[in-house]
């Protein structure tokens, strides 16, 4: 378990928590699922450690370059505003 500072934002507790998390870059999103985070119990700021964000930045190129295939394929409705 990892141990978080206080929130840079509001000074609240910390806590690790396992969270869903919709990873954007340009036109792709990929929603990654339960991802260890670090989340403000006052304000919900997210927090992640280094080793997370590479992993995270890995799926995403992973699913994109094609090298792995995603665990479901969602249909996910957009509008302009």
């Amino acid at each position: 378990m990892t141990t978080y500072a206080d929130c840079t934002f509001c000074g609240g507790e910390v806590e690790e928590r396992h969270i869903n998390y919709d990873y954007r870059r340009r036109d792709h999103l990929l929603v990654l699922r339960n991802v260890p985070a670090g989340v403000c119990k006052q304000c919900g700021e997210k927090y992640f450690t280094p080793d997370v964000l590479k992993r995270m930045d890995q799926s995403f190129h992973n699913i994109f370059e094609r090298a792995q295939q995603p665990d479901q394929v969602l249909d996910i409705p957009a509008v302009n505003f």
